[in-house]
């Protein structure tokens, strides 16, 4: 398969997550979001249609999908179902709460279509994640995803952590949680170093590394946490 294949492949792809998540859809809406000509998804859609998709053509209107047919859950990689775990803490901190619930029943329908191993790793980074707003939203880590990934799945974790004094040191750690309180995000982890719970500020972080080593779950909850340590 060539460059230009795999690209039309991604591209059919594409459109029908477009098809299953909007009532309604045009050929210029999908050419400006594709960066293709109209004539290019007028092939496209041809070529789905040829495959088995009941598209239907509303004249004048767009493309819609056939009432009642149902293409199979797309697949969410682990990093992907994180992404939207942490949307959902950015969420809750919405004042509206009909907002609030239209989000969090969507969630859940997203987790239903996770494969289980991977609906158990979203709730549990759901469980340990908590959020408040950033006002001066300065991207200042890049981090957490890494940081996800290791907390799911119980890999110790190398990090070089710059503290206020300004030394650096090395330490190896055990993802536990991550919190946003302040401006910057925290990461609560047990440090082998200290042997204790510490907090790390991801903006301190300078160089990270997920081993493959694991370490055992830690049993208890965060809030069990807050309630012990504060």
């Amino acid at each position: 398969m060539n460059e230009n294949d795999t690209k039309r492949l991604s591209r059919l792809t594409a459109i029908l997550t477009q098809l299953q998540t909007r009532r309604l859809i045009t050929a210029s809406n999908l050419a400006d979001k594709f960066k293709v000509s109209i004539r290019t998804i007028y092939r496209d859609i041809k070529a789905l249609e040829q495959a088995g998709v009941p598209i239907l053509t509303e004249e004048g209107k767009g493309y819609v999908l056939m009432d009642g047919y149902r293409i199979p859950p797309i697949m969410f990689t682990e990093s992907q179902a994180n992404a939207l775990v942490l949307a959902e803490q950015l969420v809750l901190k919405n004042k509206d709460s009909s907002f609030i619930k239209d989000y969090t029943e969507a969630i859940d329908k997203i987790k239903a279509v996770l494969r289980q191993s991977e609906k158990d790793k979203a709730n549990l980074l759901s469980e340990r994640t908590r959020f408040e707003q950033n006002t001066n939203r300065e991207r200042n880590s890049n981090n957490i995803s890494q940081l996800q990934y290791a907390l799911t799945n119980f890999y110790l974790t190398k990090i070089d952590y710059v503290n206020e004094s300004n030394t650096t040191s090395s330490r190896i750690i055990e993802p536990f949680a991550l919190i946003s309180v302040t401006e910057n995000w925290l990461l609560v982890a047990w440090c082998r170093l200290r042997a204790e719970y510490r907090y790390f500020r991801l903006d301190r972080i300078n160089k990270m590394e997920v081993l493959s080593e694991k370490f055992e779950r830690h049993k208890m909850t965060l809030q069990e946490y807050f309630d012990k340590y504060y």
